[in-house]
């Protein structure tokens, strides 16, 4: 019961409330009414260097002097601003990883993990989707995390190596500062775009939107980051980086009360609501604390909570394996609110006690043999251990697989109506779920359970 209770606390992935870490004095958020020539010269006097700026009015700066912030704000060129804070936005995550063959290469040969162990595509109607010509196709979407291993196997074909790039602050050339580097062999990142768009090519697993394309932008280096980088993330998807749809599976909670945080929550904020002018559709998890986020007093989750996109909560099925079809059931960790959902997608969950063994088949090859309640949570890519050309395959579960459910969902609509604002695809989004729980927008769901069916016969 400790080694599933020690695997528990490690595989709640994203979305994660955590404790602010104290970030390099040197780095700072400022905001302007608009970025340019004056806001330059006013960072150059006050004895700054942009990182990053945005005509929006959002920059990321770096200082040596202590007194920047002051010198620049008496500059009155720039409205406000923090300095920059670095926050665990997603767990060190623990998998629980694929059973691997006497070689020690992962036993994974054939898509045969979707019809019998990948139930979320299923719980969304994906299929039927497909069945109908809606894959994803022509649909970018960024997924602003930890590191993609673009070259694995079952996510190459479909990522944009050339458009991806890395915001996380480091020395050059190291592991830190690269697009596909991280630590560990799970990589968060690699696992959501899995559940986005894996390509249906006789390897392990089928993503929900399986030709879309993935536009991966690390903001985070083993689950941490500053909200520089991942503003900086967000605004570059939505420009340089030609994103239709925007994928946070991340977070972190702050104090209202916290001065420097809420401004750099502002900040977000106004990332997000450039992003949404620009076309783009932001998708946030909703986070794995179990908080009723109607009633949280100062407490504020970001980015669910921040601007104006979508925040999604988790459902997961309990006894996958024995044969359980409650697949919509909400998960036992999700956040909750009405004020903050605004759909529900299929996570996983953990919730199943005890670690009898439970064995389902694939297509070809060895049936699958772990403890019942794993199966219960969301296979997808990760990184593995071996060297390019290479990847593997694990478990996961929390909101961080929710809200890519969800973004898949709206890649599917996005194909079917490539000209539809982001308005437009927000409601065909919410007005094509599944209505569970209360009837109507209600905590759990907010307006329901993701369609792929619905949504794209609309």
């Amino acid at each position: 019961m400790a080694l599933k209770k020690n695997l528990i606390h490690s595989l709640v992935a994203a979305a994660c409330a955590a404790a602010a870490l104290p970030a390099m004095a040197a780095d700072y958020v400022l905001q302007a009414a608009q970025w340019g020539a004056a806001q330059d010269a006013a960072v150059q006097a006050a004895g700054g260097k942009a990182r990053f700026s945005h005509a929006s009015g959002v920059a990321v700066v770096e200082s040596e002097r202590a007194d920047f912030l002051s010198q620049v704000l008496a500059s009155g060129a720039i409205q406000s601003g923090a300095p920059d804070r670095v926050a665990q936005f997603t767990p060190n995550v623990k998998s629980f990883d694929m059973p691997v063959d006497a070689s020690g290469v992962p036993a994974v040969i054939s898509d045969a993990f979707y019809p019998y162990i990948q139930w979320a595509p299923q719980s969304v109607k994906a299929p039927q989707a497909w069945g109908l010509g809606y894959t994803g196709k022509g649909v970018r979407v960024a997924v602003i995390d930890g590191a993609v291993w673009g070259s694995h196997p079952d996510l190459a074909a479909n990522v944009d190596t050339a458009a991806a790039r890395s915001f996380v602050a480091g020395a050059p050339g190291s592991c830190q500062v690269k697009w596909d580097c991280d630590t560990g062999t799970a990589w968060h990142g690699t696992h959501v775009a899995g559940i986005i768009a894996a390509p249906a090519n006789g390897l392990g697993v089928v993503g929900i939107a399986p030709e879309a394309t993935i536009v991966p932008v690390k903001a985070l280096h083993s689950g941490s980051g500053s909200f520089g980088a991942i503003i900086s993330a967000i605004l570059y998807a939505a420009g340089e980086g030609r994103a239709d749809i925007i994928n946070m599976s991340l977070g972190a909670d702050f104090n209202r009360g916290d001065r420097d945080a809420a401004e750099l929550v502002a900040a977000m904020n106004k990332a997000i609501n450039t992003a949404t002018r620009q076309g783009v559709l932001v998708i946030s998890a909703a986070g794995n604390d179990g908080y009723d986020l109607d009633h949280s007093g100062n407490l504020i989750t970001t980015p669910a909570m921040s601007g104006n996109g979508l925040a999604v909560s988790s459902t997961g099925p309990l006894g996958f394996a024995m044969g359980a079809t409650n697949t919509r059931r909400i998960s036992s960790y999700t956040n909750y609110g009405s004020s903050m959902i605004s759909v529900a997608a299929p996570g996983g969950d953990f919730a199943l006690e005890g670690n009898a063994p439970c064995m389902l088949p694939r297509a070809n090859g060895s049936p699958v043999v772990i403890p019942c309640w794993a199966f219960d949570m969301v296979i997808s890519t990760v990184r593995g251990s071996g060297g390019p050309g290479t990847g593997s395959y694990s478990w996961m579960a929390g909101t961080s697989m929710a809200a890519p459910a969800a973004s898949a969902v709206a890649a599917l609509i996005k194909q079917k109506y490539p000209g539809a604002s982001v308005g437009a695809l927000k409601n065909m989004l919410m007005n094509s779920t599944d209505d569970e729980g209360k009837k109507g927008h209600d905590p759990y769901y907010g307006r329901g359970f993701v369609n792929a069916l619905k949504a794209v016969s609309q």
